[in-house]
């Protein structure tokens, strides 16, 4: 049986769904994102809010307003899919090959949306909520770019809240974290340079293919023997790349990976640490070594006050709320929204959705549909606990 809060916006879930399944066959990627913008930006123009539109981009905001108070808070959703071809099965699979909607920012935009229209109709609140439409969250950094766009000196808010859809959580429960909830995540590039030659004369060239494995061995020892057992971090070496013949030995290999740590400090001693490996094994085999090291996304921390509010949100609504025991050692660019902002971020539990099996960011992944109603109505309880009219209470 769903909640009342549930049951409150279940007149609102066959047309999401339907907006849903068509965002997911018509996915776009990072920054282009302009059939979903233009979608969105008329969904709210429907329901009278003030839309503007370009932020960073693709970027959408719709701004809602209802009584005297100078109060505000904004709630955000991503739109962006990934470079993945879609094999889920599912009947509104991607029409665009090579893109798919395999994180559900689809059902993400989709609730967003939903909360939109709700809080539009009922009004139970007093200030204005700001609705954030955000383009390219994966691997782009579109909450970077809409922060330094201007996005909180144009549309002012005391706190900034968002979710995510988590498979590894059953259907009907959430889960937040006051302090860490998502990784940093680092992206590191590393350039081996020998002179080439001849495979069967290594002792005329510095043998860079070697030096680079060698680099993959130790670089994945950094966090077993540099960082404290009590402190959590990981480190992958994800690409190698270097010479196209068997019998010659290639004069440059290259490495990529990544680092996600949730510890300013122990992110720090990582990249030392990274930084003096390769020195190293440059040093012990006689190539140049060069590394560019990238923090692309800070860790997402949430704040205490707002987080117990998202949980507290999340019980109203129906949801079986929990402390998450440990962050998430993937990332979110939101992470950036919560600098500039108070705020919480909260893994709404989907189980496995149509793909058993799949989990984020897999070609098989489906976004669940029966979580929809579950973040339409947690989007509302935030933004109406969060504005709620003095000396009344949410329900």
């Amino acid at each position: 049986m769903a909640s009342p809060a549930v049951a409150a916006v279940a007149d609102l879930l066959p047309p999401l769904v339907a907006l849903r399944r068509d965002l997911h066959a018509h996915p776009e990627l990072a920054f282009a994102e302009h059939r979903t913008a233009a979608l969105v930006a008329g969904a709210l123009r429907e329901l009278g809010l003030e839309v503007h539109e370009g932020i960073a981009g693709t970027g959408v905001v719709g701004v809602l307003r209802h009584g005297d108070s100078g109060r505000a808070v904004a709630v955000r959703a991503d739109m962006d899919a990934l470079p993945i071809d879609e094999a889920s099965g599912v009947a509104h699979a991607s029409t665009t090959v090579g893109v798919h909607h395999g994180c559900g920012h689809d059902g993400h935009t989709s609730m967003l949306l939903g909360a939109a229209r709700q809080l539009a109709r009922t009004r139970r609140f007093d200030g204005t909520v700001n609705f954030i439409f955000q383009p390219a969250e994966e691997g782009r950094g579109g909450a970077r770019a809409m922060v330094e766009a201007g996005l909180f000196e144009r549309f002012p808010a005391q706190s900034v809240y968002a979710l995510h859809n988590w498979p590894d959580l059953p259907l009907g429960s959430a889960a937040t974290r006051p302090g860490p909830i998502m990784a940093a995540a680092d992206r590191f590039e590393i350039g081996v340079e020998g002179r080439g030659g001849h495979a069967a004369q290594p002792q005329l060239t510095p043998d860079a293919l070697l030096a680079a494995s060698q680099l993959v061995t130790q670089l994945h020892t950094i966090v077993s023997r540099r960082i404290d057992p009590h402190a959590s971090a990981v480190l992958s070496v994800t690409r190698i790349e270097g010479g196209r013949s068997h019998n010659v030995l290639p004069s440059r290999v290259s490495l990529t990976g990544t680092v996600r740590s949730v510890d300013a400090a122990v992110q720090d001693r990582i990249e030392a640490a990274l930084r003096q490996v390769a020195q190293g094994v440059a040093l012990a085999s006689g190539t140049a070594i060069t590394v560019h090291y990238e923090r692309y996304y800070p860790a997402t921390v949430n704040t205490a006050r707002e987080a117990e509010l998202a949980l507290a949100a999340a019980a109203a609504v129906g949801l079986q709320a929990s402390i998450a025991a440990q962050p998430a050692f993937t990332s979110e660019d939101f992470a950036f929204m919560l600098r500039a902002r108070p705020g919480a971020y909260l893994w709404l539990g989907q189980g496995r959705g149509d793909s058993d099996d799949a989990p984020l960011h897999h070609p098989r992944y489906a976004f669940n549909d029966d979580a929809l109603g579950h973040g339409v109505a947690w989007f509302v309880e935030v933004a109406q606990r969060a504005l709620a009219p003095s000396g009344v209470g949410s329900s």
